[in-house]
Formats: structure tokens, sequence, C-alpha cells
């Protein structure tokens, strides 16, 4: 086994002295060039599937947070958390497996499978008679989306190096980030018009489309062995507890302070269940796992530790402001759907932000630059939406967006480079699946601190009025289903209108404010990240076939015996 010390002392690769600055960049240019003309036909199809599935699953996300109060009304939910918590859930809880899968079933029939249960999700949300329904759908479609997000991921990672990454990423992240903005758009124009169920119909052509090109076209390698062969080899033990764990901790952060008081039984039972879980999860992958989903040296390292703190840290901030700023602008600023998506679309700097971070990346060779800027904007952006109430300007809130989108950009598309640099590339699959695991999961505390706030803080000032009092007496569902009473809010008469406006305000300022110190946790983490120069290869063991005949998928990647960084 071969072994390669790595250059840590420096995040800038030195200019030759024989290149006049001129000169250098037009060599960059024309080695992309090169690069990008370097690259199949077949590979910028399946490229070009991955980012339709990427942004469908995408689009979901934030155009349902947006429809959210409308589906809850028309469905009368009194359990209106779970359509976005079983999302997440279902998608945090696979995202693991779906590495593993991946690794022995093959890139190819991993994808799509995952585009299928995303497409059969989508129909069972869009036929929902009832909340039941609604909450089922949506978990399969979580099912498909976290290993969407997952396996195009490791399919990447697997046809381009790190180092020539960032510009591929850029993409990925460009893609990720218009239909974040997008969904709120969508969702609103959809409830805005009593069309909600297209919300989900529309993913049936798009992700069938998708699914055809990959279907067609990604002709990847395939692990030898029979089907009895490749299931005794997933690691059912470890699945199963990283599942139950994820899960019960999910079920514990929905209900707390909503359902059930956050010291009763019901909260700390699951929730300390699933702690101890995770922690089971961590020691039977270190030690008894014969083929673990998280190898230990996944996380044995400081950088790649860091980074992952960092992925989980912006991965619930970016989610809960992109998700609670709608409530904000249809609750206080009488915003119909539509424009509070429109209005949300301030944050889309997220986009261009992200595509500028990756790719200064590739050009430069370091990532620490882009992700200390990131998190210098993304503190002072949440401290100017903590100014905002209930007559603050939309043009105001338009501008905090702005700035805020530009730092989480910066940070939510670089922090892969310090989670793999000093990994392996026969690592890839473990490593990107559990940096989307954090993701996901994270999406599960962005919402769940974000609901539990709003919900607690409303309590605590709806109930405090007797007038609202009276009012929320007509909603049977009572305080737990706040968001049942935002399209009323616009129909009450002063000053009942105000103190609704006025509670709303108040307590979203709460959030942010608890999103602040959430984000310094982010800030202290960097003190681990060090600079590690990024991989030049890929693991030749799932290069495209046309590179691969006659090849083993077993035999190859032997590069991949790179040692990693320091250990913790």
């Amino acid at each position: 086994m071969s072994t390669t010390v790595l250059n840590t002392t420096s995040d800038t690769p030195s200019e030759s002295d024989n290149v006049v600055p001129e000169q250098e960049q037009e060599q960059e240019q024309e080695q992309e060039q090169k690069h990008l003309q370097a690259k199949g036909i077949r590979f910028w199809l399946v490229f070009v599937s991955m980012l339709i599935s990427l942004f469908v699953s995408a689009l979901e996300l934030t155009a349902v947070s947006t429809a959210l109060p409308t589906i809850a009304n028309a469905l009368h939910a009194d359990q209106f958390i779970w359509v976005g918590s079983a999302y997440a859930i279902a998608a945090s809880a696979f995202i693991p497996l779906s590495g593993g899968l991946a690794e022995i079933f093959g890139r190819r029939l991993a994808l799509l499978s995952c585009m299928a249960f995303f497409f059969v999700g989508s129909a069972v949300c869009g036929a929902a008679k009832n909340m039941s329904a609604m909450i089922a759908g949506r978990t399969i479609q979580g099912l498909g989306s976290g290993g969407i997000q997952s396996v195009t991921m490791i399919v990447l990672a697997d046809l381009v190096s790190l180092q020539d990454r960032g510009l591929y990423a850029s993409f990925f992240g460009l893609v990720w980030s218009i239909a974040n903005f997008l969904g709120p758009i969508v969702g609103g124009a959809l409830a805005s018009n009593g069309r909600w169920r297209w919300l989900f119909y529309m993913n049936l052509p798009i992700t069938g489309f998708a699914g055809a090109i990959a279907l067609i076209f990604m002709r990847l390698p395939t692990p030898p062995g029979t089907l009895t062969e490749k299931l005794q080899k997933v690691d059912w033990v470890g699945s199963g507890l990283i599942v139950g764990s994820t899960t019960s901790c999910a079920i514990a952060l929905t209900w707390g302070g909503v359902t059930f008081p956050w010291s009763s039984g019901h909260v700390l039972a699951p929730l300390i269940i699933g702690i101890v879980g995770l922690l089971v999860s961590i020691l039977y992958e270190a030690k008894f796992a014969a083929n673990p989903l998280i190898p230990w040296a996944v996380v044995s390292n400081r950088t790649t530790l860091s980074g992952y703190v960092q992925t989980f840290i912006i991965g619930l901030v970016t989610l809960a402001v992109v998700y609670f700023i709608p409530v904000f602008l249809q609750a206080c600023k009488d915003a119909s759907p539509i424009r509070s998506g429109v209005v949300t679309l301030g944050s889309a700097s997220i986009a261009p932000s992200a595509a500028i971070a990756s790719i200064l990346v590739r050009r430069t060779g370091g990532y620490r630059p882009q992700i200390y800027f990131g998190w210098v904007l993304s503190v002072i952006g949440l401290g100017l939406l903590t100014l905002i109430n209930a007559d603050t300007t939309i043009a105001k809130v338009v501008g905090f967006l702005v700035f805020l989108g530009v730092g989480l950009g910066a940070i939510y598309s670089t922090t892969v480079f310090p989670i793999q640099a000093p990994l392996p590339v026969s690592l890839n699959a473990p490593s990107l699946a559990l940096l989307i695991f954090c993701r996901s999961f994270a999406q599960i505390w962005g919402l769940t601190i974000g609901s539990t706030v709003l919900q607690n803080e409303l309590t605590k000032r709806l109930v405090s009025s007797p007038s609202l009092a009276s009012f929320l007496s007509q909603f049977p569902q009572g305080i737990a289903v706040a968001y049942s009473i935002i399209p009323e809010i616009r129909t009450l008469t002063e000053p009942l209108k105000s103190e609704a406006r006025n509670a709303f305000a108040e307590s979203l300022k709460v959030l942010w404010q608890t999103l602040i110190g959430i984000a310094g946790i982010g800030v202290v983490s960097l003190v681990g990240m060090r600079a590690v120069q990024l991989h030049t290869v890929t693991d030749e063991r799932w290069a495209m076939e046309k590179d691969a005949e006659n090849v083993d998928v077993g035999e190859k990647g032997k590069e991949s015996d790179r040692v990693s960084e320091e250990p913790v």
C-alpha cells in the first residue's frame, strides 16, 4: 500500500516566475476549455440528468414551505409540521445507506432507484385527501430526495477530481440555489390559485425525463457478485442503528414544545434514545462493522471534522431562513404566497455567491479564504434580520437577504473541500454520503428549531391578548397550528390585525437571534480547519465504461491509498 504525505502549508499554489499574469490567465482559460471539451457527450448528458433531478428535489423543499399555510388549511391539518419534517427525516435516515448501496450495487442502479422513490412519493402527495396520505407521500419523497442528493455527488466525485470539481460543483450549487429560490415563487403561485397539488404532480414528467436520460446514458461499472452476495455486504446493523436513531431524534425534535412539553417523557425518551443510538452507531461503525457505512477514517482528522460541523450548521441556518422569511412576509406584510416567494428571491444571492466561491477554489487551489469570508457575512446578515419588525419595509428586508445570501452561498458550496481533501479518493462515497446526511439532518433541526421558537413565542404573545385569544378559539387545532391562521390575518380589523402582525414579527426576531448563536458554533469550528492540497485524480474503479473496458471494479483505484491529515 503506497502512501503520500499531503502538503498542508498553504491554501494557494505558488506562481511560476516565468509566466506573466496575462499569459498565465490565458493558459488557464485554454486549459479549462480543453478540459471541458475532453468530456464526451455521454458525460454531459449524465451531468444534465443529475442537474435536473437535483433541481426538482430542491424546488420541492422550498415550494412546499411557501404553500404550507394553504396546504395545512386545505387538509384541516393538526400536524402541519410533519409535512416538512417527514420529508427531512426520511431523507436524512436514508442518506448513509444510499452511499453504501451505491458502493455495493453500483451508482447507476442506486440513482435510478432514488428517482423512482421521488416519482412515487410525488404522485402520492399530489393525490392526498388528508394529512396522513400527505405525510406518507412526503416520507417516500424524502427517501428519493436524500438518495438523489447523495448519489449525484458521489457520481460527480467519481468522474471529476477534487481539484477540478469546483467548476462542476458550481453548476450543482447554482442549480440547487436557483431551485431553492424559484420554489417560493412556484409554490406561491400555485397556492394562490388553489393549485397546490401541482407542486407534486409537476415532478412526475421532470423526474421521468431525468430518469430516462440516466437509464440510457449512465454506463457506469457495476460491481461483480450475485444479488445474495451483495445483500450480504450491506451493513444492515449499522443502517438500522442510524435510521432508528435519526428517526427517534427527529420525532422528539418535532414534538418538543409543540405537541408535548420539552420536559415530557414523550419528548425526552425518543430524544435520549436517538442521541445514545447515534453514539452507538459511531462506535459500531468504527470497531465492529465488516463493511461500515461510515469508515472511521472519514471522521478521524480535524480538517474533515471541521468541514462536517460547518456543513451541518450552515445547512440548519440556510433552511431556517428560507423557510421562515415567507412566514414573516405572509403574516406581517399581508403578502400573498406568490409575492412572499418573489421577495424571498432577495436571498437568491446565494446562487451566484456559491458558484463564484467554487470557481475560486479551482482557480486558487485554496478554500479557506472563501469560507472565512462567508462566515463573517453570514453572522452580520443574521444580525441584520434581528432589526426587522412588523413595520419594516419589504425593500429593506430584500437588502438584508441579499447580504446574508452572499455569505451563506460562499460557505454552502465550499465545505466539501476541507472534508474531502485529506481523504483518499476511495472514500468518496461514504464521505459524501455523510456530508449530505449532515445537510439533511440539519434541515430537521432548522425546521424544528424554527417551528418550536415560532410556536412557543406565539403562544406567549397571542394568548396574552384577550382579543387574539378569542380569535384563536375558532380554530379547533389550537395554537399548535399557527400556520393555519396566517391566511386569516389580512381579513382582521384593527387593532386586532396589528397585534397579530407584531406577535409574529417579535416571535421571529427571537428565531433570528437563536440562529446567530448557532452560527457561532460554525465560526468556532474554523479553528480545526487546515489547508490541504486538493486531489488531482479520480477513483478509476468508477470511470465511465469507455475509459474502463475490461477492468474489474474491485481491482482499480490503487491511488486511493492516500493517507489522511493528522488525526484529531
